[in-house]
């Protein structure tokens, strides 16, 4: 199956799970070769241009956020976008290492080659416990329950 535009519901789907599984890798190269090179990002209020922004961007990301699991759904999709919402945890390095675990929505656009040319992201960050945690060691991401109250 292409995951190529024009998106139907299973190939939306498909690219959602690819990216959370290319993310969960936490290999900022790699990552930046699924982006154009003048991609364009909002990351919460980070206003970054080119795959080598991007790059720095996510090596300091996990140089932060350690323990990372992510897990994103499809949320909304047209011929050339998708919509999502997305879940992860990780202990924070510059917080004492305490647990935290972000919800947000993502708007990605992408070229014809199917790489993202445009990716926007909200989110906040909520302190919990460790006995909160959804995506503890051994746990399949996609098989973690969440409730609608977290939705």
């Amino acid at each position: 199956m292409s995951l190529v535009p024009p998106f139907t519901k299973e190939s939306a789907t498909k690219k959602v799970k690819k990216a959370q599984d290319l993310w969960n890798t936490q290999d900022p190269k790699t990552i930046g070769k699924a982006y154009t090179e003048d991609s364009i990002w909002r990351n919460r209020s980070s206003f970054l241009q080119g795959t080598d922004q991007i790059v720095s961007f996510l090596t300091a990301k996990w140089e932060k956020e350690k323990s990372y699991r992510l897990r994103k759904e499809l949320f909304a999709f047209t011929d050339n976008k998708i919509a999502v919402q997305f879940w992860y945890e990780y202990q924070d390095s510059h917080d004492g290492m305490k647990w935290k675990r972000c919800y947000g929505l993502e708007d990605w656009t992408f070229a014809e080659d199917g790489r993202m040319r445009k990716r926007q992201m909200s989110g906040n960050d909520v302190e919990i416990e460790e006995g909160q945690r959804w995506f503890v060691d051994g746990v399949e991401v996609n098989e973690v329950e969440i409730g609608e109250a977290h939705w």
